[in-house]
């Protein structure tokens, strides 16, 4: 039985994680590398035969953990894939939504080399019918608590992991020739007392854990102070007649932040004809699944359902899907909150909206969620006194607000807890984190056997 790591390691994104056992292969997530240059990291081989690899097992929507498997379809992959119904439906938005981006990327770079004459033009990556392909590999939607056989010898149970919708860490009992090994990959841990989504499940015994490192090397503030002081901000930017942007995540960070702002208003902490844009197609979509599929809600949540209420909704909210409506949002030069896409402003109309904003004194960049290393938000949140746009040059005198307490990820003292409460196991492999977060909790769990595998890196296991 061996283990290896083909993403993530020594890494935040690009989660894929390989299984041999009994002659059978399978994965554990199949994302995409994000920051520097996204398309060179990508296409790279991914150190195995996609055509050998039986199933795959999602532990969640997001792209760094899903992304790359129209490129798995593409390159020989015939297995199943294996999710959470929720999982399922994020990650049709998910992949559609990237491929739409890779294809008019690819249309934008034909447009420049036809008008200088060049030839060799750089396809996608993956394009809507890759996309397609690859969700024709699900297989039905599992349930928190099932144990599902997805070859022989390997059976795999999903709980609840507390993340976003339908994410899941997951145990995988392993047999072969008689032998015996219980393996949990955490996926990525949330943070307990968070709404709209429970509380991460204790995973039974194991031998080996394979778990995240985020933020293994600091703990979030708490929530109520952070949403004290995304409100604070607010209030102060429009008192200077700015416009607060707020790069946004569109799964779980647009709906919690949507959550919040309606609690807000109902307090009266913010007045209720305040405008707030939710200004990315995918977070509205993501927002219409959210609101799909109460069995992942908390009881807090499910209450406001059943109670006939909305959690996602406040009296000024405005979906923007036409492009000619996120336009529009520019007419407004102050008292504004617009939530865009991305998060990690790698693209989207967060873009456009920085253009307009980042070099206004009078308004605010607010960072709600983790900034990967290159990448814009890293750069601006690492104080950056210029960054380039659209072909521009353009100062930072925007105020930037970074605010951690709104993380979907554990911080470092909820992590060692998770890993704590499962019993018997001998081995912790970190992945998914930066190198200085997993070495931080690699120390905190000495001194038991931790590894901090390599890219490609194989250990055996049992």
């Amino acid at each position: 039985m061996k283990l290896s790591f083909h993403g993530a390691a020594r890494g935040v994104t690009g989660s894929c994680h390989r299984i041999v056992c009994g002659g059978r292969q399978v994965l554990v997530d199949c994302g995409l590398f994000q920051g520097g240059d996204e398309l060179d990291a990508n296409e790279q081989p991914f150190g195995f035969e996609p055509g050998a690899i039986d199933s795959v097992l999602l532990t969640h929507a997001h792209l760094d953990h899903c992304g790359r498997l129209p490129l798995l379809v593409k390159r020989g992959f015939r297995g199943a894939v294996h999710a959470t119904d929720a999982t399922r439906d994020l990650v049709r938005l998910v992949l559609l939504d990237a491929a739409h981006i890779y294809e008019e990327d690819a249309r934008r770079r034909a447009r420049k080399a036809a008008r200088r004459g060049g030839e060799g033009v750089r396809p996608p990556l993956f394009g809507e019918i890759d996309a397609f392909d690859a969700m024709d590999r699900f297989a039905p939607g599992v349930r928190y608590g099932e144990g599902v056989e997805v070859v022989p010898g390997i059976r795999a149970t999903w709980f609840d992991a507390g993340h976003i919708l339908g994410a899941a860490s997951l145990l995988v009992e392993l047999e072969e020739d008689g032998r015996r090994q219980r393996v949990v990959f955490s996926g990525d841990v949330g943070s307990s007392g968070r709404p709209i989504v429970r509380d991460p499940e204790r995973v039974p015994q194991a031998d080996t854990v394979v778990m995240e490192s985020t933020y293994g090397d600091r703990n979030h503030r708490s929530l109520e102070s952070s949403v004290d002081e995304l409100l604070e901000a607010v209030r102060d930017t429009f008192s200077r007649g700015g416009n607060v942007i707020v790069p946004t995540f569109a799964l779980e960070r647009a709906q919690e932040l949507l959550f919040h702002l309606r609690e807000a208003v109902e307090r009266g902490a913010l007045p209720a004809a305040t405008p707030v844009f939710l200004d990315s197609p995918m977070a509205i979509s993501a927002t219409e699944i959210y609101r799909r599929h109460p069995e992942c809600y908390d009881e807090e949540t499910a209450a406001l359902f059943e109670g006939g209420r909305d959690p996602f909704s406040l009296p000024g909210l405005q979906t923007t899907r036409e492009v000619a409506e996120s336009m529009a949002i520019n007419r407004i030069t102050g008292g504004a909150l617009i939530l865009a896409g991305s998060g990690m402003c790698t693209g989207g109309r967060v873009l456009h909206h920085l253009r307009q904003h980042i070099w206004r004194e009078a308004s605010s960049i607010v960072f709600v969620g983790f900034a990967a290393r290159g990448t814009l938000a890293r750069e601006i949140v690492d104080g950056a006194t210029s960054v380039r746009l659209f072909g521009e040059n353009l100062p930072v005198r925007a105020r930037v607000h970074t605010i951690g307490g709104f993380s979907a990820h554990a911080g470092r003292d909820e992590l060692l807890a998770w890993r704590r409460r499962i019993e018997g196991a001998r081995t912790t492999v970190l992945v998914h984190g930066e190198p200085a977060a997993m070495e931080r909790l690699a120390e905190a769990l000495a001194p038991g056997d931790v590894r901090l595998p390599e890219l490609h890196e194989e250990i055996e296991i049992g």
